[in-house]
């Protein structure tokens, strides 16, 4: 990714899933290959599942173009006041390049209101993905074993009826 090149953050439905599939797919190959498990859900969701979630009126899917292409996308459940993000990706030739971050920093602009709490969850051995959740305000709170794979759920505090941007200043 050059310098100038700029990444647009917006919602996406489920017209794009094909697109979001491929993206996720492609980003979380790295996770299989961590894990050795090439059956984690991010791989094995099928296009149907994936066009049925973004159709909920509970799930909030974000995209991150650089022109036309898709280079990123996170999944946030809302239940209540509490939002849950999942499947962060990123295409493999742009990870490490701040893609990620600004996903995880824009969710928080389309949250309802009354949002007091975001929660994420990652595999408990993916560092690199805690320490983005670190640095964004989260803070673990214990790990859960779902099947093979143990995964690490990360918390942060909103302030009620706020969305609270607080990016660190470049």
């Amino acid at each position: 990714m050059s310098d100038d090149a700029e990444v647009r953050i917006d919602t996406v439905g489920p017209e794009d899933a094909g697109e979001i599939l491929t993206v996720r797919r492609a980003a979380f190959v790295v996770e299989a290959q961590l894990y050795n498990d090439p059956h984690i859900p991010a791989l094995t969701q099928t296009l149907e599942e994936l066009e049925q979630d973004m159709a909920s009126d509970a799930v909030v899917t974000l995209g991150a173009w650089i022109g036309p292409r898709l280079v990123g996308t996170i999944r946030v459940g809302i239940e209540g006041t509490k939002a849950t993000i999942g499947r962060l990706a990123v295409v493999p030739d742009l990870q490490n390049k701040g893609i990620g971050a600004q996903l995880v920093f824009a969710v928080l602009g389309y949250l309802p209101e009354d949002t007091s709490e975001v929660w994420a969850f990652t595999g408990q051995n993916s560092k690199h993905n805690i320490a983005l959740y670190n640095k964004a305000g989260y803070d673990h709170q214990f790990d859960q074993v779902s099947g093979d794979l143990t995964y690490a759920y990360l918390r942060k505090i909103l302030e009620t009826g706020a969305i609270v941007d607080d990016r660190p200043e470049a």
